[in-house]
């Protein structure tokens, strides 16, 4: 009976020290120190450049692809340099956002920014276009990593106060990225040699990954993610939604640089195919949640697209990603073309939607920082994107630059700015921990689908419009990569330059019907129950330790349970 008295006492001893410890471990993890801001600006600067560099990427080509096929004497196919990374930097993102979870956000990081970095300078060493494609299309999956990792680590590590202006970050390091590609690339095309924009990915890449490297903060700073394994991670979705997003972008891409593909088998059959996929992936990705939820992550998370918020953010983003990139891209090209601008100055006149795009992330991340104004914050920036491209729509063929262009641009900045730091918000806010990484790699992936979707609607109509007028000029080569030197718009054919203002005219007309359906999307955000980033960030962090207690007490009552059903036996 003694025995048995002690043994009673010193397992109420042991459940009131485990319970002590959950209390204490409670009490740590509520107050668990933030990150120094010196500390998270220096990871910043190692990540936010990895950002830009991977960025940078998607369009620095713009400008020199006509001197690469010049180098290689190959011109049919030289838009693939610039197609083929494009095409792996969004199809990849939410399958390596989600293998983030299973090696680490730091390991994976580093990963794929070596392989960016590696095949950057491949790239560069290219003996013919073969080549080439094949590394950038490698550098492409590098570099969807980097971009979709950095959109998980900077909201997961950043100090409180500095949360809401994460998004705006983003936002305008994408956009300085998608200012600087084409002028970048032509200024080094023209004073050097077109290998440099790759070869430039390699000093700054390597000294900014040392830098996230040394700046990666200590354990006690890390918030407790729920580590996956490779048994988790949705393999046949993966592959599905690579397929489709490739498939579905792919034949508007080729139809822009060819004649009369609109009806083509080499046109119809890819997209019906990518829209066969995306079905095809919502129906397995639905198989995977109701019977393999509780052991498999679907590569198209349901349990996200259950939150009508999330969904119809996801919606909002996709649509307005096309009519912003298709701007950065075709007013650039319309400079050159219709008045004649060289790409350096085609480039600088992109500035003021690069400062409208900071100041509309920077006042988002100020309006929602006391309370919820997402849906008021997504309906206002979308109309800015619907009045800039209506507007830019009405701008004439005259060889001097209206300066009311500029003007027009600041609104489709502006809001695209807006919608940028609002849905790393929602991503943030409507998603688990668990779902954290997939959240983010989505709006990151299809942000760039539709980027991807608009570029190539670009090119179709560019391409249709020279066909109307008669040009048919080098057919095969895309009629954004011509050569475009620093000759005059007057050595260049006055119906060309009609094509390409009729051209641009008809993308922003294209661009603000877009956008307007982007509105109705954004009547989905609505919702009555709203949580700040700080009060829903306050719920997790409960969620998180009930979760802990819950599991420490259920292992001591099993402790508990078998040393009284030994004692029993004895």
């Amino acid at each position: 009976m003694e025995s048995r008295s002690g043994n009673a006492d010193s397992s109420e001893d042991t459940e009131t020290l485990v319970l002590a410890s959950s209390d204490s471990s409670l009490h740590l993890e509520l107050g668990s120190p933030e990150l120094p801001l010196a500390r998270f600006w220096l990871l910043s600067i190692g990540l936010l450049t990895g950002l830009l560099l991977s960025f940078l990427d998607t369009s620095i080509v713009a400008t020199s692809l006509f001197e690469i096929a010049t180098e290689f004497d190959v011109l049919a196919d030289v838009n693939w340099v610039a197609l083929a990374y494009s095409l792996a930097y969004l199809g990849f993102a939410v399958l390596l956002a989600r293998i983030s979870d299973v090696v680490g956000r730091r390991n994976a990081f580093i990963a794929f920014y070596v392989i960016f970095i590696a095949f950057s300078i491949a790239c560069g060493f290219a003996q013919n276009l073969a080549q080439l494609i094949a590394c950038r299309t490698v550098q492409g999956i590098g570099g969807s990593g980097v971009y979709s990792i950095t959109m998980i680590i900077l909201p997961e590590l950043a100090p409180r106060k500095l949360q809401r202006y994460i998004g705006g970050l983003i936002g305008v390091v994408m956009t300085v990225s998608s200012v600087l590609g084409p002028l970048l690339g032509g200024v080094l095309t023209q004073y050097a040699t077109w290998h440099w924009i790759f070869w430039i990915n390699g000093p700054i890449g390597a000294l900014s990954m040392l830098l996230f490297y040394l700046a990666w903060p200590k354990k006690q700073y890390l918030p407790h993610v729920q580590k996956g394994s490779w048994k988790e991670l949705d393999y046949v979705g993966s592959i599905l939604l690579i397929a489709a997003a490739v498939l579905v972008v792919f034949p508007f891409q080729n139809a822009g640089f060819q004649t009369d593909e609109w009806s083509k088998a080499v046109f119809i059959a890819p997209l019906v195919i990518g829209v066969a996929l995306w079905i095809g992936l919502f129906i397995w990705s639905l198989y995977v949640d109701h019977y393999w939820g509780h052991v498999m992550s679907a590569a198209l998370p349901i349990r996200l697209l259950r939150d009508h918020v999330y969904t119809a953010i996801v919606v909002n983003t996709l649509l307005l990603g096309f009519p912003y990139m298709l701007v950065i891209y075709a007013f650039p090209l319309r400079l050159q073309v219709v008045n004649g601008k060289d790409p350096l100055m085609a480039g600088l006149m992109l500035l003021p939607m690069l400062g409208s795009t900071a100041v509309g992330s920077f006042v988002t991340g100020a309006l929602n920082s006391k309370r919820n104004r997402i849906f008021e914050t997504v309906i206002t920036a979308t109309c800015f994107v619907v009045l800039g491209c209506g507007l830019l729509s009405t701008l004439s063929n005259s060889h001097e630059v209206e300066p009311k262009a500029l003007g027009f641009l600041v609104f489709v900045g502006l809001g695209f700015g807006m919608v940028v730091a609002t849905a790393t918000m929602v991503a943030r806010i409507h998603s688990s921990d668990k779902d954290h990484a997939s959240a983010q790699g989505l709006i990151a992936q299809v942000r760039v689908l539709g980027g991807g979707i608009g570029i190539a609607a670009s090119s179709a109509i560019a391409g249709a419009m020279l066909r109307q007028q008669g040009q048919h000029i080098q057919r095969r080569q895309p009629p954004s990569f011509e050569s475009l030197d620093d000759a005059s718009s007057q050595t260049i054919p006055a119906a060309v330059r009609q094509a390409y203002s009729d051209a641009f005219n008809e993308d922003m007309r294209v661009c603000a019907i877009i956008a307007g359906v982007a509105i109705l999307a954004a009547f989905g955000v609505f919702s009555r129950k709203r949580l700040t980033l700080d009060e829903r960030m306050d719920q997790q962090t409960k969620e998180k330790m009930t979760r802990q207690n819950t599991t420490q007490s259920s292992a001591t009552l099993g402790g508990r349970a078998a040393a009284e059903s030994l004692h029993s036996e004895e």
